[in-house]
């Protein structure tokens, strides 16, 4: 059974919330490029998207005091037939801008993640993450469970 934890208290004046329409001007898109290729993303799509959050797709940000996003992380809730309809959390796309790594923010996503998922009756989060970043995962209490397969 899955227990809430606490979250690390923010650096002072960083907050966190779900993304908003505003935060494509506010870096969210440059923080992400540290993870992954983001592609084109225009406006217009990017308010589309936030336009979609809902209680089973939640994307946060966490924003330094001058507004601009210094972390971003989506948490999917996924319903499954099995285990009479038990729920899973799938957090994704963790990303922490490279000036505040080791600051505990990437640890207070997961947790505010986590525990969004246990709120919703999820019996396990699970992610996927790159070999290299597997330490800083299991210090964030999460441990390895199966292989990653993919298609592309």
């Amino acid at each position: 059974m899955l227990v809430e934890q606490s979250i690390p208290p923010l650096p002072e004046g960083f907050t966190l919330q779900r993304i908003t329409n505003e935060d494509y001007d506010k870096g969210a898109l440059r923080v992400l490029e540290q993870l992954t290729v983001v592609g084109e993303v225009s406006k217009e799509s990017f308010e589309t998207y936030v336009s979609e959050q809902s209680d089973k797709h939640i994307t946060i940000t966490i924003k330094d005091p001058n507004g601009e996003i210094v972390g971003i992380s989506t948490l999917l809730i996924e319903t499954k037939l099995i285990h009479g309809f038990s729920k899973v959390g799938h957090v994704e796309d963790v990303a922490v801008d490279k000036s505040m790594r080791g600051s505990k923010i990437g640890l207070s996503m997961l947790k505010y993640l986590t525990n969004l998922a246990i709120e919703n009756g999820c019996y396990k989060v699970i992610l996927d993450c790159d070999e290299k970043n597997v330490g800083f995962y299991e210090k964030c209490r999460f441990s390895r469970a199966g292989v990653e397969m993919q298609y592309r």
